[in-house]
C-alpha cells in the first residue's frame, strides 16, 4: 500500500539546522516565508559539538596575517579571494553575534577574551563557555530563529529541471513529503558518517553530495579529508570524543608511552604544528612504535582547567577521568571535509539557479588542501550572510514548477544496508584515512562499484556516490598535498 505523498511551497528551504543554516535563517526577513529542515533534533549537528571556538580577525591589521596563516594552513591550495573575504567579513559578522547577545567569554572590561590554536601566528580565537562555543552559539542561534524549523526530516532528492532547482523529495516523521521553494539553501554538513572514527554528528552522512553526484553538480577538493589529531576512540558510539585543539594551544603536550613529545620528530612546532602534520605524526608515532600516544595535561592547574575547559573536566570525568591529573590516549579521527559542492563566494552553484551551499557541505576554496584551526564556524557565518544577501538581491520572478513524478521514498533502505554501511565505514578508515596508497584506493574504489551493483536502498547508494568522489579525486591527485598524503 503507497504512502499519501503530500507537498508545501516557501520562499527558501534551508536544508540543516547547524551555525550556517540558522544564521542564514536568522538574516532572513520575517516577511518571507522560511522553512528550515534538520534530520533529528535540531541540536544533533557539528556545531553543538564544537568546542575550541570561533576564529575572527581581531582587527584590520590582523587580516592580511589571519589570510597568510590560513592559507598556509592549506598548503597554499585556497583561493585567496575567499579567504580574504572570509578574514575581512568576520570583522562584521563576530560584532553582529556580539550585538545581539551571543555571550562568548569576555575580559572585565567587557572585551573578548581570545585563545590561540596549532597554526596561527597570534590569539584571534573567541569562544564561549570555556570550551563549549558550539552549543552556545547554537544555542543562541536557535533563539534567534523566528522562522519555523522542522525536525524529522531526511532530504533524498532534489528537484531539478532546466538548470533550477525546485526544491526537494524528503520524508517528514517517516511520511513522504514534497516541498517546493523558490530558493534552496544547502547547509546540510560534511561527510563523518562515511568514516569508522569519527568526531562528527549521526545525521552527517554526506546525502546531498550523493545526490549531487546523481545531478551531475560539482564537487570539488574532496580528497582533502581532515583528520582531528586528538581524539579518544575507546567508546562504542560512532561518534568518538573530541579533545579540542585548544588544549594545545593553551599548553597540554602529546607524549608517547614514557613521556616524551615525539612531535617534535615530526615537525619543530610539535604540537602546535598545523592539523593534518600532528595527526600523522600521532598516526605514524603509533603504527611505528606500537605505542599508544596521550595527551598530557599535568602542566594546568586544576582550578583553572576546570574554569577553562567545562565541557571536556564533565564529560571525560564521567566516564572516569579525573583532569588535569590523568593523562589520556589519543588517536586521530576524521574531523572535516575540507571539500564540498563547488560554490562561488555567494554560496551560488555555477549553472544552477535557486540553489545555494553553505558551511561545511559547501567548498568556497577558504580551506584548501587544510582547514586551519576554528575557521569551520567562522565560514558558516560568513558565507551564510553573503548568500542571503544574494539571494535577497535577486529580482522576483513568477516560477512556473513543473511536474516531479519519480520517487524513492519507499526505497530509502534495504535489508542488508547496514551491514554493508559498517563495511565502508572501515574501509574508508583503511584505506582512504590519513595515510593513503595507490593500491588501498583502488581496492576502496573496486569495493564501492561491487557494493553500488548489490541490491540497497537510496541512502545508501547517495553515501557510496559521495565515497566514490572521495576516491577518485584522491586517485587523480597523485602526490602529497595538506590533508592528502600518499605513500608510494
Amino acid at each position: 500500500m503507497s504512502k499519501k505523498h503530500n507537498s508545501c511551497k516557501y520562499d527558501v528551504l534551508i536544508i540543516g539546522a547547524g551555525v550556517a543554516g540558522l544564521y542564514a535563517a536568522m538574516l532572513l526577513p520575517a516577511s518571507k516565508r522560511v522553512l528550515v529542515v534538520c534530520k533529528d533534533v535540531p541540536w544533533e549537528c557539528n556545531t553543538f559539538y564544537a568546542q575550541g571556538g570561533m576564529c575572527t580577525a581581531l582587527d584590520d591589521s590582523d587580516v592580511a596575517l589571519h589570510v597568510a596563516d590560513t592559507i598556509a594552513a592549506g598548503s597554499y591550495h585556497n583561493i585567496k579571494e575567499a579567504v580574504e573575504i572570509l578574514s575581512r567579513t568576520s570583522l562584521l559578522t563576530t560584532l553582529d553575534l556580539i550585538s545581539r547577545g551571543m555571550p562568548f567569554d569576555m575580559h572585565e572590561d567587557n572585551t573578548p577574551l581570545y585563545t590561540k590554536e596549532a597554526a596561527h601566528s597570534v590569539g584571534r580565537i573567541i569562544h564561549a563557555g570555556g570550551d563549549a562555543t558550539g552549543r552556545h552559539l547554537h544555542y543562541f542561534l536557535m533563539q534567534q530563529n523566528k522562522h519555523h524549523l522542522q525536525r524529522n526530516t531526511l532530504v533524498y532528492d532534489l528537484l531539478i529541471e532546466g538548470g533550477r532547482c525546485y526544491g526537494v523529495k524528503a520524508t517528514v516523521n517517516y511520511q513522504p513529503m514534497t516541498i517546493y521553494a523558490d530558493d534552496v539553501i544547502i547547509a546540510s554538513g560534511g561527510v563523518g558518517s562515511l568514516y569508522a572514527y569519527n568526531t562528527n554528528s549521526r545525521t552527517v552522512s554526506s546525502d546531498i553530495h550523493g545526490i549531487c553526484v546523481e545531478k551531475g553538480i560539482a564537487l570539488a577538493d574532496m580528497e582533502f579529508m581532515q583528520f582531528h589529531p586528538t581524539v579518544y576512540v575507546d567508546t562504542p558510539f560512532a561518534r568518538k570524543l573530541l579533545l579540542t585543539e585548544a588544549l594545545r594551544g593553551e599548553g597540554a603536550f602529546v607524549v608517547g608511552e614514557k613521556g616524551n613529545r615525539f612531535l617534535f620528530d615530526y615537525d619543530e612546532r610539535g604540537e602546535l604544528a598545523g592539523r593534518d602534520i600532528v595527526a600523522r605524526g600521532i598516526f605514524n608515532y603509533k603504527r611505528k612504535t606500537g605505542e599508544n600516544a596521550y595527551l598530557d595535561f599535568s602542566m594546568f592547574e586544576a582550578e583553572w582547567f576546570a574554569k577553562r575547559f567545562p565541557n571536556i573536566t564533565q564529560t571525560f570525568g564521567s566516564i572516569g577521568y579525573l583532569f588535569p591529573y590523568d593523562r589520556i590516549s589519543i588517536s586521530p579521527a576524521f574531523h572535516y571535509s575540507n571539500g564540498g559542492i563547488k560554490t562561488d563566494t555567494n554560496g551560488c552553484i555555477e549553472g544552477m539557479e535557486g540553489l545555494y551551499a553553505i558551511g561545511e557541505v559547501a567548498r568556497t576554496g577558504v580551506h584548501g588542501a587544510n582547514r586551519l584551526a576554528s575557521n569551520s564556524l567562522l565560514e558558516g557565518i560568513v558565507f551564510a550572510k553573503r548568500a542571503v544577501d544574494h539571494l535577497l538581491s535577486k529580482e522576483t520572478h513568477l516560477i512556473k514548477t513543473p511536474l516531479f513524478d519519480k520517487d524513492y521514498g519507499n526505497i530509502l533502505h534495504k535489508e542488508n544496508d547496514k551491514k554493508y554501511k559498517h563495511q565502508l565505514r572501515k574501509v574508508m578508515w583503511d584505506d582512504i584515512g590519513i595515510i593513503r596508497t595507490t593500491k588501498g584506493l583502488h581496492q576502496a574504489k573496486n569495493f564501492i562499484y561491487d557494493l553500488k551493483n548489490k541490491e540497497i536502498g537510496r541512502l545508501l547508494q547517495l553515501r557510496l556516490n559521495t565515497a566514490s568522489a572521495i576516491v577518485e579525486a584522491a586517485l587523480n591527485r597523485e602526490h602529497s598535498l595538506g590533508s592528502h598524503y600518499i605513500e608510494s
